[in-house]
């Protein structure tokens, strides 16, 4: 029905490297894949190995969950969007430490679940999160850069008239230089 990928780090796999919990859940249980570096894995491509394998009216959910946390919702496949590629924002480890009450290792797990399409856009809220966290980071740099140039005046602070231009052309430069600068405010 499905297959995964992650980017850089794994070959394709198919839905049989899950552990299938019912008929509409499987799991991947990231120690077993990647070991206790789980939070090194950034993002994870998941596609539809036949488009009649789900019906137009369901979609396949992908959640994730680090040690002791809950699930969170990443993204979903569908019919009409039958391959996407998902950022993984782990979630912080939960307060229970990494064992269970019986000693037992608590490890990172990648959810996959049908579920109704129409039921999506009530889940977007993980993209939009997401989406607000990458503002926060530009926002920062933009204001340690600003404040770097910053003087005061009574009870102000005065930049240079030039200060965004200067900013946007020194945060353009950077992405071109480095490749790995835009990932860097990647969650």
């Amino acid at each position: 029905m499905f297959g995964v990928l992650f980017p850089n780090r794994s070959f394709p796999l198919d839905m049989s490297s899950f552990t299938q919990i019912d008929t509409f859940h499987w799991i991947l249980d990231m120690n077993s894949f990647v070991g206790e570096a789980y939070d090194q894995v950034k993002e994870m491509c998941i596609f539809l190995l036949n488009g009649l394998s789900l019906p137009p009216d369901k979609a396949l959910a992908v959640y994730i969950q680090s040690p002791g946390s809950d699930f969170q919702y990443c993204g979903a496949v569908y019919a009409g969007c039958p391959s996407t590629v998902l950022p993984l924002s782990w979630p912080e480890p939960g307060g229970q430490g990494h064992l269970t009450s019986d000693a037992t290792p608590l490890t990172a797990k990648i959810g996959i679940s049908v579920m109704e399409l129409a039921m999506l856009p009530a889940l977007n809220g993980g993209q939009q999160r997401r989406i607000e966290q990458l503002a926060m980071k530009v926002g920062e740099n933009l204001f340690n850069f600003m404040q770097s140039f910053c003087s005061a005046e009574g009870n102000r602070l005065v930049v240079p008239m030039d200060i965004l231009d200067r900013w946007f052309k020194k945060f353009q430069e950077r992405a071109k230089r480095d490749p790995e600068y835009l990932k860097s405010f990647a969650l």
